[in-house]
């Protein structure tokens, strides 16, 4: 391990402050967007996503403010992970402002919204999609296994699901899903794979918490929700056999939220 010498921390400071200055830059360019926004109302959601792209892309910068500290002083920075976990969220905020934060809903509960972000193509949802995740997962490689953020990642996780799913146009991607000629057909195959892996693990995630963690029953209904959301999904896609397994999970998991919350009374 290396000393933290004053030439080791003067370093540090060094080589950290271009990264410092520039996530300086873009917030302050982000509190002059949200004040233009707050007073014209056009173009809202195209906005919103832009910020959610700078967001992520801050946290990006926080990662390696981390990676700087471990390389040279041998130490985690948590700071710049706390910043970093943040500054997450405010990235899923901005998105689930823009196409809701609905989990097992309906398409067309949601579909307005899809509508007005129509002008950002495909393949840039599936882009912006798999940054977001691959900060999440730089976050989390940050912190290390034995985190106390570790249940909350189960969240960050599902939030990322759910706005990575409301980001398509179910209706539409489900017809290009069946038409090889479509030359979207690609991102929707791996953007829609992509999804139902987010839902899965996500459902899983939260039933682990369930067990392992918290013990509250909004945790296995949430698993629960993804499962439904994972399944309307399979439907669309014609994945019967698949959507009546996950038919049959959700089925399982709401018995034994029923009979825990049952138990729960009587004790």
């Amino acid at each position: 391990m290396a000393k933290l010498t004053e030439q080791n921390r003067d370093l540090f400071a060094a080589k950290m402050q271009p990264y410092k200055d520039n996530i300086d830059n873009i917030c302050e360019k982000e509190k002059n967007m949200l004040a233009v926004m707050a007073k014209d109302k056009t173009g809202l959601s195209y906005k919103r996503v832009l910020l959610a792209e700078q967001m992520i892309y801050v946290t990006t910068l926080y990662v390696h403010i981390n990676n700087l500290s471990v390389e040279i002083l041998s130490i985690k920075n948590t700071d710049a992970l706390n910043e970093a976990r943040k500054t997450l969220y405010k990235a899923i905020i901005y998105l689930e402002e823009t196409v809701t934060d609905f989990i097992d809903a309906p398409f067309a509960d949601y579909e307005d919204k899809v509508a007005e972000i129509a002008n950002i193509p495909l393949a840039k949802r599936y882009e912006l999609s798999r940054k977001l995740g691959l900060a999440i997962r730089l976050v989390m490689d940050g912190y290390g296994d034995n985190t106390k953020w570790r249940w909350t990642f189960i969240e960050l996780n599902g939030r990322f699901a759910t706005v990575a799913k409301n980001m398509i146009d179910m209706k539409a991607a489900a017809k290009i899903y069946f038409d090889p000629r479509n030359p979207d057909y690609d991102t929707v195959v791996y953007y829609l794979r992509l999804i139902k892996k987010l839902l899965g693990e996500s459902a899983a995630g939260y039933r682990d918490r369930y067990e392992l963690s918290t013990r509250r029953l909004d945790d296995i209904r949430l698993g629960i929700n993804y499962l439904i959301g994972l399944r309307r999904i399979q439907i669309a896609l014609n994945e019967s056999a698949e959507a009546e397994e996950t038919k049959k999970k959700a089925i399982v998991w709401k018995a034994k939220m029923d009979a825990d919350q049952k138990k729960g009374r009587s004790n």
